[in-house]
């Protein structure tokens, strides 16, 4: 009777194990790129954030997101299972390597200068003859890349290339036109150059992400966009979405 009780016992126990081994807990990374995704002390906050915890609160699964630099977080979600990156760039270099949540926004990347610089680029054409700066596995470098530009410059993060654009380190970066708004109106000395590219920017996941969950998570996003709740997140961080 012993040995049968301790063999129901471990039978059971086994069943277990697949349970616990697939619970759907979602890890999300992403990178230091304010107002939409940062650190505020150790917590992470942010226009993209909160709509990321909306959504997997609604939804009622349990997550965790970690701010690191973009090269890791990206990654990360290529190679491990259960993790999503965001805000990506949805291009079609990218369709093929993830499943996908969108949009976060649908958002341009422009060309910028530091005021008061001697660059005198008014149109691509111009802007490639000078150094621009993007941060690594960011997709404005291929972007760059494929657009014919040969003088490019790779930091470790948005934050690294924004500071050397602003002590002159270099020429131009790429940027959104959404933060770039923002960056404007709370007095910062950048100008527009041109339109690099527009696209639309979402929550990027392994390859092997269940299916189920990622429909219920863009439901979720579907819901918060027409509702309005998206909207109302960004203009808490000033920023304005277009029409």
């Amino acid at each position: 009777m012993r040995k049968l009780l301790l063999s129901v016992f471990f039978s059971l126990s086994s069943l277990s194990f697949p349970i616990i081994a697939h619970a759907d807990t979602v890890n999300f990374t992403t990178e230091e790129y304010p107002p939409f995704n940062y650190r505020d002390g150790k917590t992470p906050v942010g226009a993209t954030v909160e709509q990321v915890e909306k959504i997997m609160s609604d939804i009622g699964v349990d997550y965790s997101i970690d701010v690191m630099p973009w090269a890791r977080a990206y990654s990360q979600a290529q190679t491990t299972p259960m993790t999503c990156v965001f805000a990506t760039a949805h291009n079609d270099a990218r369709d093929k390597l993830f499943k996908w949540v969108q949009p976060l926004l649908i958002d341009r990347n422009i060309l910028i200068k530091h005021t008061g610089s001697s660059v005198t680029a008014t149109t691509l054409d111009d802007a490639r003859h000078y150094v621009v700066g993007t941060w690594r596995e960011d997709y404005t470098e291929t972007t760059l890349r494929q657009a014919n530009f040969t003088r490019i410059d790779i930091a470790s993060d948005f934050r690294a290339t924004l500071k050397k654009l602003m002590s002159d380190r270099i020429d131009l970066m790429p940027i959104s036109e959404i933060y770039f708004d923002k960056l404007k109106k709370d007095g910062n000395a950048v100008e527009e150059v041109a339109v690099l590219s527009a696209q639309p920017m979402g929550i990027a996941c392994q390859k092997d992400f269940p299916d189920d969950l990622l429909k219920k998570m863009q439901t979720e996003l579907d819901s918060l966009i027409a509702n309005g709740t998206q909207r109302q997140i960004f203009l808490k961080y000033g920023l304005h979405l277009g029409n």
